[in-house]
């Protein structure tokens, strides 16, 4: 464990034992376990040296070559990178890689195409859309007018025909697709049409995906939108961070937007991180663990579906999948509850249409980025979704769910000894 951390690790442990200890459980746990949640993945030993550099001491607010600090030469260089190796890996006209987190992306994007109180039309919150696209207890739902479009009852993917009778009888200003719990492909030439009917910007949010995009796995929404934000982390596999790529002729306002608008200092080791996964990301062997990804999320959905848990929508189309529980007599809250106890970690989340509350809500949410950043594939998701299964249906307040659980927990042990995250000094891919 020492020659993973190396010197500095060592240095931590002298210093501060008790924070060494959490970082000691924290990767023990992440070796120890089956990582499934939708938005985490294993960064590469690359970042990670970036993301603990001194470059987390330089203050270089405003940009390259127009800083309000000196000395910022060499962060410069490490921010220019970011842009070029943004705006080469997705075809954008400009990059900003400068927000701390999707949020802060998505904050900055409403700042640059709508003023308080303007129209915005997205997918609601309970059938997959975001905090920042609407939400009441959200800024975007505080200062702007959200109007929520849903799926489908009966298809449970996006009803476009909806969408746009929506956009006519409101006329937004802005237009958000994007979301974080859909498990299938956005069709965003047909946003974009009716964005172009209405006179509204089209902002895609693609935090979720945009690993996937730069792997080539599924379409790009860059040539669409106006505008596109994104993190860093999740698919594109970088450290915790966001991002925004726009057409040229709004880069000045996004950039206003950014700072000083939203923030103040960047955080420059984050950047310089963000340009190492890009570059990680430029290659064909992201491509590969790209498509794997999508391969992967797909086999665990016919996994699950074996075991009785529905997948919303029909399935997937990339690195998610939404499964309903009801059939199985367990909340999302409860399953969630139960894998923990056997070692497997993902997240309960709401269906469409859920009759149950959010905090309790009758599904979860998988997803494969971490467990094929490990080097998992086919084979070892249909026996995580056996496993999956076996952890759902075992109750935990009996003596032979207790022993069902532990059991489960031994074999996903042994799963991950083979498969084991952070055993070397490269990413698998």
């Amino acid at each position: 464990m020492d020659t993973f951390w190396g010197p500095d690790f060592a240095y931590l442990e002298r210093e501060d034992p008790e924070i060494a200890h959490v970082l000691r459980d924290e990767l023990a746990r992440q070796r120890g376990g089956l990582q499934l949640i939708a938005s985490e993945n294993f960064t590469s030993p690359a970042v990670l040296a970036a993301l603990g550099s001194t470059l987390n001491d330089k203050y270089a607010e405003g940009y390259p070559g127009a800083r309000y600090y000196g000395g910022c030469g060499e962060v410069d260089r490490a921010e220019l990178l970011a842009i070029d190796r943004a705006r080469d890996l997705f075809g954008a006209e400009h990059a900003n890689v400068q927000p701390h987190s999707g949020a802060s992306a998505n904050l900055a994007a409403f700042a640059a195409l709508a003023e308080p109180g303007d129209v915005v039309l997205a997918m609601e919150l309970p059938h997959g859309g975001h905090l920042t696209h609407g939400s009441r207890v959200n800024f975007s739902g505080k200062w702007f007018h959200p109007i929520g479009y849903r799926v489908s009852p009966h298809t449970e993917e996006i009803d476009y025909d909806e969408v746009r009778d929506l956009a006519l009888a409101h006329r937004p200003k802005l237009i958000i697709c994007g979301a974080t719990t859909y498990p299938r492909l956005i069709d965003f030439a047909r946003f974009r049409e009716i964005a172009d009917e209405v006179g509204a910007y089209l902002m895609v949010d693609a935090a979720h995906f945009i690993g996937l995009v730069a792997g080539r796995a599924i379409p790009s929404p860059v040539p669409h939108a106006d505008v596109v934000t994104c993190t860093t982390h999740k698919v594109l596999r970088g450290p915790r961070g966001g991002m925004i790529l726009s057409r040229a002729g709004l880069a000045q306002r996004v950039d206003k937007a950014v700072f000083p608008f939203c923030q103040g200092g960047p955080m420059m080791h984050a950047i310089a991180a963000k340009a190492v996964a890009l570059r990680e990301a430029s290659g064909p062997s992201f491509q590969a663990y790209a498509q794997q990804v999508v391969d992967n999320a797909r086999a665990l959905s016919v996994a699950l579906a074996t075991e009785g848990m529905r997948p919303v929508a029909g399935g997937t189309d990339t690195h998610l999948v939404l499964a309903d529980l009801r059939d199985l007599g367990v909340t999302g809250r409860d399953a969630e509850t139960r894998c923990d106890l056997a070692r497997i970690t993902l997240n309960k989340n709401a269906i469409p249409f859920d009759p149950q509350p959010p905090a309790v809500a009758s599904g979860i949410r998988v997803g494969s980025p971490s467990v094929t950043t490990q080097g998992m594939r086919e084979d070892e998701m249909r026996l995580v979704g056996r496993l999956i299964g076996a952890a759902v249906r075992s109750d935990p307040d009996t003596s032979a769910g207790a022993t069902r659980l532990a059991d489960v927990a031994d074999e996903v042990a042994a799963l991950t000894e083979r498969f084991p995250a952070y055993a070397r000094q490269e990413v698998m891919a």
